[in-house]
């Protein structure tokens, strides 16, 4: 069980880190990231927020999958 769970952290990790900076570029990119001044707007704060959240959770999920894989007791 600990395989599949291990396994399973792994997976989500790898997705989250593949999925979450490509979502980045395209906030970025969006026209309601700036103001008319080029200042970042809510819109862009928040989203880099939940992002940011995100890639931190995806980066536990790896090391708990790689500590699971490995036998580690946490």
């Amino acid at each position: 069980m600990i395989i599949a769970i291990s396994v399973l952290l792994l997976v989500n990790g790898v997705y989250n880190v593949v999925v979450w900076p490509r979502f980045l570029k395209r906030i970025v990119a969006d026209p309601r990231a700036r103001d008319d001044q080029g200042r970042a707007t809510t819109f862009l704060r928040v989203h880099v927020i939940l992002i940011s959240v995100a890639l931190v959770l995806a980066a536990l999920s790896l090391v708990f999958g790689v500590l699971g894989l490995l036998g580690v007791g946490v």
